[in-house]
Order: C-alpha cells, then structure tokens, then sequence
C-alpha cells in the first residue's frame, strides 16, 4: 500500500520495481489526501485500486485519520509506504500500522526534521546531507531508521539543486529497502531495525 500527495515519483519507482516477480512486493493499492494528482493517475495506468480521503472532508483530524486506517486496512498491506505523503497520521492509525509504515526524509535523521530539510542544510553550511528511510513512530521524523544515504553538499547547490540530488538517492533507497523488507521481513528492537533474512 502506498499513500500520495503529488507527482508519485516514488510510487513509479515501486511500481516498476514491482513488475519483477523477483522484487517481492505489490502495490496493492495507491491512497491519496487529494484528487487530481499524478500519484493517482500513475496508479491507474498500472492497474492499481485507489481511494482519496480529503480532511476538509470530516469533521477533524482525528475522524480523518480513522478513516484512513479504515480504508487502508481495507487492503490488508503488510507495508504502508508514505510516498510523499504531505499529512502527519494520528493515533487510529498507528494503532493499526505502527511497526510497519515507513517515510523518507530528505535529510540525515534526527538532523533537520520537517518539511525543510535541503533548506537547513544549506543554511546551516553542512558539507554531506542525504535521505532517511524511517518506521513511522507518534514524532516528526523521529521513527527507527531503516537505511540513510549521504549526499554531499555542492558550492553551487541551491535548496533546487541539492533537493533533487537528494531526491534521486531517495528513491532507490526507498525502492531498494521496500523490496528487502517485503522478501525478507524485519524486526525493530531498541530503535534498531534488522532485516530477518
């Protein structure tokens, strides 16, 4: 399963990875917190069930987010992947997949949580930055760290520039993590999160 805000440039990247048999992993279903996006319409393509749960469309955030644990439990994923997902879950939902959702960062955990990671590197004059992949815990980017990929600061690097740098490292730590955690399973235990086979 895998939740969307935008283009889906990491859903693509799962779902072609998913064409092999050997990758171990479905997309079974493709959710959004908006219509209209590209993360949908990449889903559609592929053949892939999805749903759309807006927030203004309930009465708060707390009944938004039972319906989406609703609505992914629905599809009885193994794995949820935020993929670019612009909304923070709640307690409904870590209820039912906490342990077992993951999000990147576009930073090297626990340094510059937030949506301003390329940002606050750059301002904060950092030489190597990179990406995160994390189980989501109740935190801001706090959650057991799956993978990190370092991604060095250039010169000439605008937040542009080393955002999409940053990006391009993202996905194949995303694409290559979700493949192993699906084939092989994992366990988190003191923060630490192992590969079990």
């Amino acid at each position: 399963m895998v939740l969307v805000s935008g283009s889906g440039t990491n859903l693509q990247a799962i779902l072609d990875a998913a064409a092999d048999p050997a990758y171990g992993a479905e997309v079974v279903a493709v959710g959004a917190d908006r219509h209209d996006i590209e993360g949908l319409r990449r889903a559609e393509r592929h053949g892939v069930p999805t749903f759309v749960l807006r927030v203004p469309d309930f009465a708060d955030r707390a009944a938004w987010d039972k319906a989406l644990a609703e609505a992914v439990a629905g599809y009885q994923p193994d794995l949820v992947v935020l993929a670019g997902f612009m909304k923070l879950v709640g307690d409904d939902f870590m209820a039912a997949f906490g342990g077992r959702t993951v999000n990147t960062h576009p930073a090297l955990s626990p340094s510059f949580p937030g949506m301003t990671g390329p940002k606050d590197a750059l301002e904060y004059g950092v030489k190597v930055t990179g990406c995160t992949l994390f189980v989501v815990d109740a935190g801001v980017d706090t959650g057991p760290i799956v993978d990190q990929r370092a991604v060095p600061v250039l010169d000439d690097d605008d937040v542009e520039s080393l955002h999409e740098r940053i990006k391009t490292a993202e996905r194949e730590m995303l694409v290559e993590n979700v493949g192993r955690m699906a084939r092989e399973g994992f366990t988190i235990t003191d923060r630490k999160v192992r590969f079990t086979r």
